[in-house]
């Protein structure tokens, strides 16, 4: 298997970590395998690829979808980013909990968010490049989000010494409980 595949503490999401071949030439690494992660128990389809470039203190999310959930798996290419998934499932246990994962290009480590997950993240490089494939096509009539300090969700956002960056319309999302029922 060319993966390591880490389960984190909210049922659902994983860590993964892919097996790199490297010398003096380079390296080689795969990214996804349908075959490796089936055997892992993650036999998820994905039908679009995203990539997003951000600078130092970008802090993007929370975001959703309502009627067309979708599953992620989320990379950084350059630089570093911490990444959070939220529990917004309405009969989890887990229900409102987040969990972060650094995700690095030099590490190549990979964070698996199903659906049923509010998703955001924040540059802590002086830049990165983002990527990640989704289960489903995204339908911006149907986004829905959580604002990023949410109290009752209280996510620890490392500090940078200077203020975030968001857009106008992540300043807007609501409350945890507003959003989700």
């Amino acid at each position: 298997m060319a993966f390591q595949f880490t389960p984190c503490p909210i049922e659902g999401l994983y860590e993964i970590t892919p097996q790199i071949f490297g010398d003096n030439r380079g390296y080689f690494f795969e990214v996804y395998s349908e075959r490796d992660f089936s055997a892992a128990g993650l036999g998820m389809r994905f039908v679009q690829d995203n990539q997003s470039r951000s600078v130092k203190g970008v802090l993007r999310g929370l975001h959703f979808q309502k009627q067309h959930p979708q599953g992620k798996l989320v990379r950084v290419i350059e630089g570093e980013v911490f990444d959070v998934a939220v529990d917004i499932r309405l009969n989890s246990q887990t229900r409102g909990k987040w969990h972060g994962l650094v995700l690095s290009g030099e590490r190549r480590n990979q964070f698996y968010i199903p659906q049923g997950f509010a998703h955001g993240f924040l540059v802590l490089s002086e830049s990165a490049l983002f990527a990640y494939k989704c289960t489903d096509f995204y339908h911006p009539e149907d986004e829905g989000g959580i604002i990023w300090n949410d109290c009752t969700i209280n996510i620890g956002w490392p500090k940078l010494g200077i203020d975030y960056m968001l857009s106008e319309k992540d300043k807007k999302l609501p409350e945890f409980v507003s959003c989700t029922g």
